[in-house]
């Protein structure tokens, strides 16, 4: 297992429309074999750069074109750290979550995401990665917590009780 980070990991990941047709993982693939202390130490800086053809007249947002949200299922299936990864400040976590699930886009307000789908994505996501982190023997409550935050997921202080 390689215990560096991927070349480029401060530019942004292009996805070929290619790779999205393929629905092939091979642009993430640096990131596959790296250890999760290295992939942690890359939260919140991973830019998906997609690389679809579009006429200059297509209104849709990336989140609501079929074939890229298909291969960000398998991104997000096959990768379940991505978003953990995904910039957050640009856009790029909130890209990826509309990608996964029902959602509303406003050009005044963005993204609205349907509560029940989020509120169930992201306690799945945040069991999910928090077992992944401490079978590893690393820590990254603080980084979930402001990846929910990006998403407008507010964590009650007691949700990580009984999980130890």
């Amino acid at each position: 297992m390689s215990s560096s980070a991927p070349a480029s990991a401060a530019a942004p990941l292009t996805i070929s429309a290619d790779a999205v047709h393929r629905r092939s993982l091979a642009p993430l693939e640096a990131w596959f074999s790296l250890e999760p202390q290295v992939l942690l130490s890359h939260s919140g800086q991973l830019n998906l750069d997609f690389q679809w053809p579009r006429q200059a007249d297509d209104p849709r947002e990336l989140s609501e074109i079929p074939e890229l949200r298909l291969w960000s299922l398998r991104a997000d299936a096959l990768c379940p750290w991505l978003p953990l990864l995904l910039e957050r400040g640009n856009g790029q976590l909130t890209r990826h979550v509309a990608m996964l699930l029902p959602h509303q886009f406003s050009r005044s307000e963005g993204i609205r995401f349907a509560p029940d789908s989020l509120e169930l994505w992201m306690t799945h996501r945040l069991f999910l990665l928090d077992h992944w982190c401490r079978s590893h023997g690393l820590n990254a409550r603080g980084n979930l917590e402001q990846m929910a935050a990006v998403l407008g997921y507010e964590l009650d202080a007691s949700f990580w009780q009984g999980l130890d």
